[in-house]
């Protein structure tokens, strides 16, 4: 029976392996969970996957192996609070209950499929209806013999299934991102160092030198672990970039909190003879560009943000800018960068669908040695992998 499961999430690209697969089944013949259908979840999920990434793809495979859940998730993803919140409690006769008919865990997946399309609204107390405190089979708080529980918690303990929202499914590569998961793909570039007095406990050589002791304790000490890794991140601001303002808000938050040691200014478009750090002051404080390139050592992590959507004159003529009359061109300011910081990439948050429609993306992609990744997990775990080698 697992091997096809195991098959299953091998097809839904979740990288499980033959050994996590064995571990698994090791843990079942030991029992060292109850026979549910939940702790098997959770179980799996701890032995297969290994990244959390990936625990969406792991949690629509589950379903669609045990019954097919993900079609009602991908139809309406969240079903509202309001639907499920219970303000009475229904008490039934032993002849009421009776009366109530089962419909088979097939029926009852195709009926709530069916709801999920035709309700507009909260329900209470009915029979029918997605909602509380009824003999409907879906919702929670009321009474069915054979029903799937929304939200809430186990009352009877009659439901056939127990649907609650997928905690993790925005990890999904192709979803768009929120900080959290940003956070999650910019992690994978932190490299630690240990510097500095001796701050940190040493667990390990602790417990060496104290079994060396015969027993007596011999506390070790070791330098606390620092984040050494530096990050310079230019951000082009205004124009096209407009649309883009929740999304690289998103990745400059998460990335400020991730790297200790990043420095960010802005620009406009193309890269030019100067930068800045505030955009109301962007003209009274300005950063002659050969400063920033000179300031910052050559390990420093460079990462571009721009959609790189514009005239290809402003990136190949001097003169180009459509603010001033610079005097050298974009090309040679950005050759300068990747000369100076030999890791570096582009993020665009323009679906890298159109990017091939773009003439200017092209161009910036050929001077960036196409080293262009959409803002994706999938396009950041690429980029920082690329940045970490």
């Amino acid at each position: 029976m697992l091997i096809d499961f195991f098959f299953t999430l091998k097809d839904a690209k979740v990288p499980v392996s033959i050994k996590e697969f064995l571990i698994l089944l090791e843990a079942l013949q030991r029992k060292v969970i109850a026979p549910t259908l939940d702790n098997f979840y959770y179980l799996a999920r701890t032995t297969l996957v290994k990244d959390e990434a990936h625990f969406d793809k792991f949690d629509q495979a589950f379903g669609r192996y045990f019954k097919g859940i993900q079609t009602i998730f991908e139809k309406n993803p969240e079903i509202p609070l309001d639907w499920l919140m219970q303000r009475m409690k229904r008490e039934l006769s032993p002849e009421q209950l009776a009366q109530l008919e089962k419909f088979g865990y097939d029926k009852l997946m195709d009926r709530l499929n069916e709801l999920l399309e035709e309700q507009k609204g909260r329900h209470e107390g009915g029979n029918k209806w997605i909602g509380t405190g009824g003999t409907s089979p879906f919702g929670h708080g009321g009474t069915n013999p054979e029903g799937i529980r929304i939200g809430g918690s186990g009352g009877n303990r009659t439901a056939v299934k127990v649907w609650e929202a997928r905690a993790y499914r925005d990890y999904d590569d192709e979803r768009e991102l929120g900080t959290r998961n940003i956070k999650v793909a910019l992690r994978r570039l932190r490299k630690f160092a240990r510097e500095g007095i001796a701050e940190e406990l040493a667990l390990d050589d602790t417990i060496r030198a104290t079994a060396h002791n015969a027993g007596y304790l011999d506390i070790k000490m070791r330098p606390e672990r620092k984040n050494n890794i530096k990050v310079l991140m230019l951000m082009d601001v205004g124009g096209t970039m407009d649309d883009h303002i929740a999304r690289t808000e998103e990745l400059f938050s998460a990335a400020k909190t991730e790297f200790k040691n990043m420095e960010f200014f802005y620009f406009h478009n193309c890269v030019y003879d100067y930068m800045w750090k505030n955009n109301q002051r962007r003209h009274a404080e300005r950063f002659p560009t050969w400063d920033i390139l000179r300031k910052y050592t050559p390990d420093t992590k460079l990462i571009f943000v721009g959609d790189a959507t514009m005239s290809p004159y402003e990136i190949l003529q001097p003169g180009g800018s459509v603010e001033y009359n610079n005097e050298e061109a974009g090309a040679e300011w950005l050759q300068r960068f990747t000369r100076a910081f030999p890791k570096f990439i582009w993020l665009n948050p323009e679906p890298e669908g159109l990017w091939q429609y773009r003439q200017s993306v092209e161009v910036i992609r050929q001077l960036m040695s196409n080293r262009m990744f959409p803002v994706t997990m999938d396009g950041l775990e690429r980029g920082m992998r690329l940045l970490s080698k």
